[in-house]
């Protein structure tokens, strides 16, 4: 995966030269989160920068716990940083002050730029998510990096061609041969600009062909998703016999921001009554066990009594024991005939490791599923975020992984179809690892970094 040989990973880079600092600019919690699963790796390197923040959207929270200081204001906008999905969003966020939060945040990156040279520091810019951090930080005068976070050749491709869209408008997604546009891939091209991580292989392969440091090193959105408790793995003569009979586990992704996520669960809720109708109805080929398991990954950000009380609506009653193990004292579980439901907000790696297929209608969560290989199944929503046109854009990211459905109650018939064709579910697998990534890119990225930001000029 990597571009430069290991070797070169651990030269001497001037000892590090003391005084060096890092400004990183992002764009949303997302990428917020993947920038300090890049600074946490970076501050793991022998004398690492002294980092500084300013998250563009947002009141940066990831940032707190590693007490990275923030240069500028902050502040939420209606949109929730999802303008590009809805011109009314974008209208709404200019009312909310916009604009007057962009003038006042590139005024901060300057000063900041220019305070640092004035006292003798070296310095860089780590951009992080879009076009807007890009911009800012080319606009900065200084040095920058950038990880590409938001878009992908497999928006607009396949390994091989261009996928044939009927979508009026659709061209102008990739118009100029790559989804990052003559603008974009301007300023990845710039001289100041020492280093690209795209968000897959495919990308940085396209990219390169403009002569733009793109370096191949992976997602970071895969890293830090180990579980605590592993599922179970059976040995021997009856490995087959014994995986069908353990229960179906199904993870259930509704997003994370209210109130978005509780009309999305509203929805799903809809699909697990289905999904359960058509299990009593009929077995799935060659699926022996009798029971269901339904994990509710449920962010921090919603609040958790709505969430249960959702669920009790639908007719699902308190149950002392969870089936499964799940790692968190505070979950809360549920029974309704031969189904379970468990509701967790502080076990996600396990609720994602311990799914066969997923029910999401998420970002990030839903693309971290099928970067462990496996299915997600999804329901276009009311938006902001989880619109059609988001669901959509995601499926043609994510390929074979994801089948996304115009109603939750299809969603049965399309868990039936892939558990009776095994070949697509090893297609699914392969392709997902392959979309998404090994994990380790936010170490590979640290390290290119102090490599490759200052050892330049």
């Amino acid at each position: 995966m990597s571009d430069l040989s290991p070797s070169s990973l651990t030269s001497d880079i001037e000892k590090n030269t003391p005084g060096l600092r890092l400004l990183v600019l992002s764009n949303g919690h997302g990428e917020d989160i993947i920038a300090v699963r890049i600074l946490q790796e970076l501050q793991q390197q022998p004398n690492p920068p002294e980092v500084f923040a300013l998250p563009l959207v947002g009141q940066g929270y990831a940032y707190h716990g590693l007490d990275i200081r923030l240069i500028g204001s902050v502040r939420t906008m209606p949109s929730g940083g999802f303008i590009y999905m809805d011109g009314r969003q974008f209208v709404r966020d200019v009312q909310g002050g916009l604009l007057q939060l962009t003038a006042s945040q590139m005024n901060s990156i300057r000063h900041w730029v220019n305070t640092q040279k004035k006292t003798g520091h070296k310095i860089a810019i780590l951009a992080v998510g879009d076009i807007v951090p890009l911009v800012f930080a080319w606009l900065s005068g200084a040095n920058y990096g950038f990880v590409g976070t938001a878009k992908s050749e497999y928006y607009v491709r396949d390994d091989v061609n261009f996928l044939k869209r009927k979508k009026k408008g659709a061209w102008w997604e990739s118009f100029s041969g790559s989804i990052y546009h003559p603008w974009e891939r301007w300023l990845m091209s710039q001289q100041r600009c020492k280093a690209v991580f795209p968000r897959d292989s495919l990308t940085a392969e396209i990219l390169k062909k403009w002569a733009i440091p793109a370096f191949d090193l992976g997602n970071p959105m895969m890293d830090a998703l180990e579980p605590t408790i592993s599922r179970p793995r059976f040995y021997g003569a009856h490995i087959e016999k014994q995986e069908l009979a353990r229960p179906l586990v199904v993870t259930l992704l509704p997003g994370s921001r209210p109130p978005e996520a509780y009309a999305n669960w509203q929805q799903m809720m809809i699909a697990v009554s289905a999904l359960m109708a058509l299990w009593e109805e009929e077995k799935f080929v060659g699926y022996s066990s009798e029971t269901v398991v339904f994990l509710g990954a449920i962010a921090p950000s919603l609040h958790f009594d709505s969430i249960r009380l959702i669920l009790e609506s639908q007719g699902w009653q308190p149950h002392a024991q969870p089936p499964i193990k799940i790692p968190d004292k505070d979950c809360l579980t549920f029974k309704q005939k031969n189904a379970f439901f468990i509701l967790s907000q502080n076990a996600y790696n396990d609720c994602l490791d311990q799914g066969d297929l997923a029910i999401a209608m998420a970002g990030t969560a839903t693309e971290q599923f099928v970067g462990l290989g496996k299915p997600a199944i999804t329901i276009p929503g009311h938006g902001p975020q989880f619109t059609y046109a988001f669901a959509e854009a995601q499926s043609r990211h994510l390929g074979s992984s994801v089948i996304l459905v115009e109603e939750p109650a299809e969603v049965a018939k399309v868990v039936k179809s892939l558990f009776a064709n095994p070949d697509k579910l090893q297609a699914i697998a392969e392709n997902g690892l392959r979309r998404m990534g090994k994990p380790g890119a936010a170490k590979r990225i640290a390290e290119y970094l102090m490599e490759l930001l200052w050892n330049k000029d």
